[in-house]
C-alpha cells in the first residue's frame, strides 16, 4: 500500500513539475544554492532576483502546477464528505432496524443474506446479519469480526479515500485504476493477516466463503470483498514473510519516489 501511494505522490510531483517546465520552457532562471533550486522548479516565483518583482508568466506558471496538486486534494475532501454523509446515513438507519449483541459488540440486522462488514469512522459499528449468525459458527464469527475490527483499527477507509480521490481527479489514468484496485485487495489482505494472528486458517477461509456474496453497503468494508479468490488460496496456503532487508528496500524506494522527478528535472540547479 505504501508502493502504490508513493506511485501517486511521485505522479503528482512529476506531472506539475512538467508542466512548469513546458511553461517556463523559454526562460527558466536557474541559480545557485537552495533557492535557486525551488525558483528552477517553479516553487519560489523569481527566487534569488533580489529586487526584481516576479513577473506575471512567473505566477501564470505555478497556477498549472498548483491545480495539478490542488485537483486531488479538491477530490479528497469531496469524497471524505460524501463517505461520511453516507456512513451516517447508514448509522441512522441501523438505530431503527438494528439490535446490539453485546456478547460480539456488534449490531445485529434482520436479514436473510448473510453479510458482515464495518462502517469505519469516529461512530465506528461493525454489523452482522442475522443470515451470518445463522451459517457461522462461533470460532467463524470471531474469526470474520477480527477481520473488521483490523479494518476500524488500522483506518483503512483513508487509504480508499485517496486511491478514490486520485481516480476521480485523473478519470482514465491507468496508474488511478490499478491503484484504487490493488489498495482495495491489499487492504482486505493485510485485515486477512491480522485475523489469522488469533484463528485458525480453516474458520477464515470457511467465514470468508460464506459471506462473499453477502451486500455490503456504501462507505462500508465487507469482509468478502474484493479478490476473494486470490485472498483465499493466500489465507489456506502459509506465505512466508519477506526478508527485512527486503521489506526496508520497499519502503526506502516507495518513500524516496517522489523525489526522484525533482532530482532529474532540478538537479541542474543543485
Amino acid at each position: 500500500m505504501l508502493a502504490w501511494l508513493g506511485l501517486i505522490v511521485t505522479f503528482v510531483v512529476a506531472a506539475s513539475l512538467a508542466l512548469n517546465h513546458v511553461v517556463l520552457a523559454e526562460r527558466q532562471h536557474v541559480h545557485s544554492g537552495l533557492l535557486g533550486l525551488l525558483g528552477a522548479c517553479g516553487v519560489v516565483a523569481g527566487a534569488g532576483v533580489g529586487e526584481m518583482a516576479p513577473a506575471f508568466s512567473d505566477i501564470a506558471a505555478l497556477l498549472g502546477p498548483a491545480a495539478i496538486v490542488l485537483l486531488p486534494l479538491g477530490w479528497l475532501l469531496r469524497t471524505g464528505w460524501k463517505a461520511r454523509r453516507a456512513r451516517q446515513r447508514q448509522l441512522d438507519m441501523l438505530a431503527l432496524v438494528g439490535s446490539p449483541a453485546m456478547e460480539y459488540d456488534v449490531t445485529i440486522v434482520e436479514h436473510d443474506a448473510p453479510a458482515v462488514y464495518c462502517l469505519p469512522g469516529r461512530a465506528c459499528r461493525v454489523v452482522v446479519t442475522q443470515g451470518a449468525l445463522d451459517v457461522l459458527s462461533g470460532p467463524q464469527l470471531r474469526a470474520v469480526l477480527a477481520h473488521e475490527r483490523a479494518h476500524i483499527e488500522g483506518r483503512h477507509h483513508l487509504f480508499l479515500l485517496v486511491t478514490e480521490a486520485f481516480g476521480r481527479a485523473f478519470p482514465g489514468l491507468p496508474l488511478a485504476r490499478h491503484a484504487r484496485e490493488q489498495t482495495a485487495l491489499l487492504l482486505e489482505t493485510a485485515a486477512d493477516d491480522h485475523a489469522l494472528r488469533f484463528h485458525a486458517r480453516e474458520e477464515l477461509a470457511t467465514a470468508m466463503c460464506e459471506v462473499a456474496s453477502g451486500h455490503t453497503p456504501q462507505a462500508a468494508l465487507g469482509a468478502g470483498g474484493p479478490g476473494a479468490v486470490i485472498r483465499l488460496r493466500r489465507v489456506l496456503t502459509p506465505q512466508a514473510r519477506p526478508r527485512r532487508a527486503t521489506w526496508m528496500t520497499v519502503v526506502a524506494a516507495s518513500v524516496s519516489a517522489p523525489l526522484l522527478p525533482l532530482l532529474f528535472t532540478c538537479g541542474h540547479a543543485v
